[in-house]
This record gives C-alpha cells, sequence and structure tokens, in this order.
C-alpha cells in the first residue's frame, strides 16, 4: 500500500483567495472581503461604523475578516466564519445528540441545541395519530444518537431555543450518504434546498446551517415523497407481495428506508459512488474558497475537476483549487461585462 505525503503551507487558501480576486474589478461597491485592518472604501464622507469596523486616523479599518455589508450611510463586517442563526423556515441538517423525555436533542452548529419534539415528527407508516406513552418508549425506534436528520426550523423560543419539525415526507432519517461541513454563510439561501444535480444523479440538501449531505439519487414525486412509498401507499392489500426493498421503504416513510432499500438491492452503481465523492469534494473546494455552496457552483466545480482530470482525492490540492479560482475570476468578467452592457 503507497502513502502519499502531503506538505501542509499556513494560510496557503487564503494567499490563492487574495492573488486571484485582485485580477476582478469590484462589481459591486456595496460588498467585499475584507482582512483585519483593511482599509474599507467609505466613499461618502458622512457614514456609520457599525460591528468588525474602527476608525483609526481619519480611515475605517475592519477588526475582523468577513464581507462588508452597506445599509444606507451604516458600514459594517459579517463575518464568514460563525455560528448557525437560526430563521424559521430553514432547512437544516443536524446529528441527535440525546433523548430526554418527548423530544430529541439535535446539534445545528448553533449556540444552542435544537429539540425535536416527538409530536414533531412523522410515525412510521404515516400514522396520523396522537402521540402516546408507547410512542414515547418507541422513540430510538424513530432516531437514535448519533442519527444524521434533516429537519426544518418551526420556530424560536425566547431564550434562544431552537424547535424543529419533520413532519413533511421529505425530512428524516440520512444514510447512505456522505456528510460535508461549511461555513453556514457559504450556502446560499433558495427557494429549495432539496436538489437533484442534473447530469450527476446525485441529491443534495444543503441545510443553511452549513451541513450539506450528499447521497445518490432517489426518485421522489411531487410532493417530495418517494416513490416507492407512493406505489406502497396506493396499493396497501398486494403489500405482502411486494419486494422486500418496498415494503422497507414504506415502513420507514423517509430517505434512510429507501437507502436500506437500496443497499439490500446491491446499493448504487460504482458512477454513483464516485459522482457522491466527487460531489463533496467539489463543495470543500469551493468552501476553501470561500466561495458560495449552490446548485450551480456545485456543478461547476464538479465539471472542472472532471475537465482538469483531477482525482477526487487531489480535489483540495493548490493545484486545482487554482483551476477554480481562475474559474471564478473569469466567470465575474463575464457578469461585469454583461452588467456594463445592460
Amino acid at each position: 500500500m503507497s502513502v502519499v505525503v502531503r506538505s501542509f503551507e499556513a494560510g496557503s487558501n487564503l494567499k490563492l483567495i487574495s492573488k486571484t480576486s485582485k485580477a476582478v474589478a469590484k462589481s459591486t461597491p456595496d460588498s467585499a472581503y475584507v482582512c483585519v485592518g483593511d482599509t474599507i472604501d467609505t466613499e461618502e464622507p458622512e457614514f456609520l461604523k457599525g460591528h468588525g469596523t474602527a476608525l483609526v486616523d481619519g480611515r475605517l479599518l475592519a477588526t475582523l475578516c468577513g464581507v462588508v455589508q452597506r445599509i444606507d450611510k451604516l458600514i459594517y463586517v459579517q463575518p464568514v466564519k460563525s455560528r448557525y442563526t437560526p430563521e424559521v423556515g430553514d432547512v437544516v441538517v443536524g446529528r441527535v445528540t440525546e433523548i430526554a423525555g418527548k423530544r430529541w436533542k439535535v446539534d445545528l452548529n448553533s449556540r444552542q441545541e435544537a429539540g425535536l419534539l416527538i409530536s414533531a415528527v412523522n410515525l412510521p407508516g404515516g400514522v396520523q395519530r396522537r402521540r402516546n406513552a408507547v410512542d414515547e418508549l418507541n422513540m430510538r425506534s424513530m432516531f437514535r444518537e448519533g442519527d444524521l436528520i434533516s429537519a426544518e426550523v418551526q420556530g424560536k423560543n425566547q431564550d434562544g431555543g431552537i424547535q424543529l419539525h419533520t413532519r413533511s415526507v421529505k425530512f428524516g432519517k440520512l444514510s447512505g450518504g456522505q456528510l460535508v461541513v461549511v461555513q453556514p454563510k457559504l450556502v446560499r439561501k433558495q427557494r429549495f434546498h432539496f436538489t437533484t444535480l442534473q447530469g450527476l444523479d446525485v441529491d443534495v440538501i444543503a441545510g443553511l446551517n452549513g451541513l450539506i449531505w450528499v447521497s445518490p439519487h432517489i426518485p421522489r414525486g411531487e410532493d417530495g415523497a418517494p416513490l416507492q412509498q407512493q406505489q406502497q401507499a396506493a396499493a396497501p392489500a398486494a403489500a405482502e407481495q411486494q419486494q422486500p426493498s418496498t415494503v422497507a421503504a414504506a415502513a420507514g416513510g423517509n430517505p434512510a428506508a429507501i437507502a436500506a432499500a437500496a443497499a439490500a438491492a446491491g446499493g448504487p452503481s460504482k458512477q454513483q459512488r464516485e459522482a457522491v465523492v466527487r460531489v463533496a469534494g467539489a463543495i470543500r473546494a469551493l468552501a476553501a474558497l470561500m466561495l458560495q455552496v449552490y446548485p450551480d457552483s456545485i456543478v461547476e466545480a464538479y465539471t472542472a475537476s472532471i475537465e482538469a482530470g483531477v482525482a477526487v482525492s487531489d480535489m483540495s490540492e493548490r493545484r486545482f483549487l487554482e483551476v477554480l479560482a481562475q474559474r471564478e475570476v473569469a466567470r465575474r468578467r463575464r457578469e461585469a461585462v454583461h452588467a456594463a452592457d445592460g
């Protein structure tokens, strides 16, 4: 077995970002990346200094690394590296840490652990009824400590606590994929956070808390439910005659059951597994360059790695990061030219 030893250069990604960003003219005056000590362009004689800024010798300096934001006359720096701040309706991915009382405690990479009440989950088989003492005793049959789940933020308490729910059929336990952790600020908020990358047969759940789940594609219906589950619900009388994988999927009522059924049937193909690993590598490369993560940028980074002939194990190396940074420079130049022409 061969072992590859790679050298480590501290701050190399930061130097690469600084080097390539100088080649792009600042197209939007209201935002720019800054580091500690950088001068922030005020452009107007009257302004209000906000969080992350300091006035020194008549110059407005950044006191932390992040993105400059402007609201009227207020100028502040929004840090890139920060804890997740939840908002109602956010799609998140978290890990169950504890079962206490009638709830699961979930780590969302936020300041406090979130709570998922047993009344806020779907019962096995999609049964609609009030939860009872038996359901409380069987809580570990749904989610155990260490399980990864997808959920939606239902509400926030006055003390900062977070309440989750998984009532929709698209939420639930996650398995058979790969978890990628990035800074929450890098995940772009979109209308849909459950996406299938076109042409790659890979599903991505982009949690706004910075946890991104990448897995082989699971066919779903318009309501987000797996198609195998819908077929089972449409023909309950034939449940016993169906394949074991279909019955397992319907019993779970979430993507984990579908993944278990796929594993029983031989699992995803080699091409799917390679695509999942390469997509995860593309997301890590984008995060290393502090670039926003969303479906189009993931596909662009994936395509760049294929065209450059980069192996999956080398997608975090400086050679590929330089290629990805140059493509980002070219893309921003095209956008700047298009904006000028428009």
